[in-house]
C-alpha cells in the first residue's frame, strides 16, 4: 500500500470509527491494526503513531487502557526530536491521559 492510500485510509477509518459509522468495533480494530501492520512494514513512524494512537483512543474507549498504553509508549517513545508537532503533541497527550 502507498503512503497516499494509508493516508486516505487512516482518515477513512478514524472519521468511521469516530463517527460511529461502523458497528463492529472488531471491523474497526481490524481496520487500525491492518494499518499498523502496513505503517511498521513501510517503516513511517509517523503512519505508525497516528494508527497506533487511533487504536488506542478505540481502547481506551472501551476500557482497554492498559492495552492502550501499552501500545502507544513505545511508538511515542522512538521519537528523539519533532515534539512540537501536532501529532507528537496529540502522541504526548493521549499518553498522558492513559498514565492518569
Amino acid at each position: 500500500m502507498s503512503i497516499d492510500k494509508l493516508i486516505v485510509a487512516l482518515a477513512d477509518w478514524d472519521a468511521a470509527a469516530k463517527a460511529a459509522c461502523i458497528n463492529s468495533s472488531a471491523l474497526v480494530e481490524a481496520y487500525f491494526q491492518r494499518a499498523l501492520t502496513v505503517a511498521r512494514k513501510q517503516q513511517a513512524k509517523s503512519w505508525e503513531l497516528r494508527a497506533a494512537m487511533s487504536l488506542a483512543r478505540l481502547w481506551r474507549d472501551q476500557g482497554k487502557v492498559q492495552q492502550a498504553r501499552e501500545l502507544l509508549a513505545p511508538v511515542y517513545g522512538w521519537f528523539t526530536e519533532g515534539f512540537d508537532t501536532g501529532d507528537l503533541k496529540e502522541g504526548k497527550a493521549l499518553l498522558d491521559s492513559l498514565e492518569a
